[in-house]
Formats: C-alpha cells, sequence, structure tokens
C-alpha cells in the first residue's frame, strides 16, 4: 500500500494503493495533519481483507509521524521510501494521476459527497491495469478471495477428514 492525499479546506481525502493489483481504496481523513491520517487510514485499513494490507510503504510527509502507531494498530509493517529513489511508491503516484484525470488539480472536494468519492473508487478499480494483466483491480480482488476462501475450505476438508479418520481408528 502507498498513500497519497487530496484536500479542500475541510475535507481530505488520503489514498491508499495496493501495490501487486493495483486496489485504490479513498480514505476520509479530518485533516491533513499525522493524528487525522493516522484515524482515517487506521479506520479505512481495517475494512479491508488481510492479504490486501501486509504493508505500507510511505513518501516521507510529515502527515505520516504516527506511522509506528498505524503499523502497531494494523499489525503490518511500515517503510519509508528513500527519499534519491522513490520507486515503491510508483504504483500510487500512477494511480494519483489517473485520479486525477477525474479529479483535476483545482477541483473543489466540498462539493462532493463521500458516496461520490466510493464512486469514483469503484470507477478506477473498474478500469483494466497493466500490471495485473490487463484486468482490473476488482476482478484481481475477486479472485484472490475467491482463491484465499477455497484455500480455507480445503484446509477445514481435510482437517475434519483427519479427524474423522482418528476418530475411526480410535486415536482421537
Amino acid at each position: 500500500m502507498g498513500f497519497h492525499h487530496l484536500s479542500c479546506s475541510d475535507r481530505v481525502l488520503g489514498t491508499l494503493v495496493e501495490s501487486r493489483i493495483r486496489l485504490l481504496t479513498l480514505a476520509k481523513m479530518a485533516g491533513n495533519g499525522a493524528a487525522a491520517a493516522l484515524e482515517g487510514f487506521s479506520r479505512q485499513m481495517k475494512r479491508l481483507s488481510a492479504f490486501l494490507r501486509r504493508s505500507l510503504t510511505y513518501d516521507r510527509g510529515a502527515e505520516m509521524a504516527c506511522h509506528p502507531e498505524l503499523a502497531r494498530r494494523l499489525k503490518i509493517d511500515s517503510r519509508f521510501c528513500d527519499p534519491h529513489a522513490p520507486r515503491p511508491r510508483g504504483s500510487n503516484e500512477t494511480t494519483g494521476g489517473l485520479l486525477r484525470q477525474v479529479l483535476p488539480k483545482g477541483t473543489d472536494l466540498c462539493q462532493f459527497l463521500w458516496r461520490d468519492f466510493e464512486s469514483i473508487a469503484r470507477l478506477m478499480n473498474d478500469r483494466p491495469r497493466k500490471t495485473p494483466g490487463w484486468k482490473t483491480p476488482a476482478q484481481v480482488r475477486a479472485e484472490e478471495i475467491e482463491k484465499a476462501a477455497s484455500d480455507v475450505a480445503g484446509r477445514t476438508w481435510v482437517n475434519r477428514t483427519l479427524t474423522f479418520d482418528r476418530w475411526l481408528s480410535g486415536a482421537a
């Protein structure tokens, strides 16, 4: 995940981009300071599937001063980009550029409701991207969730079968 933010006088919109599948998550924040980023990102990231929030890579902005607390709350690793080689931030910067096609610089974010931002995120996540093989981030996320569910179901079936076999043999 990477971080970026857009703002108006009383509305700040943080962006989180999952680097492997390019899934965009928008976070509503009460301001652009470190405490607001902590609360906004904590709230939004807790809603994500665990496989989408293993780590977070930041730029060196002051709004991320509470990164140790965010990492603790979410049980994730956090890293900062090297200021001279910000390559890990590329997917977030690219997504920020795509987001600017919908919300150009100077757009008054105060005119939008939260459901408008959710629609914009959906629009972005339904757009095919090169990195996940020209699939949409939403498609890849659905495939990942389906795979995880079948893995869990398979392990559950195997565990139940082994338990039943042990019970039959008198070992349980």
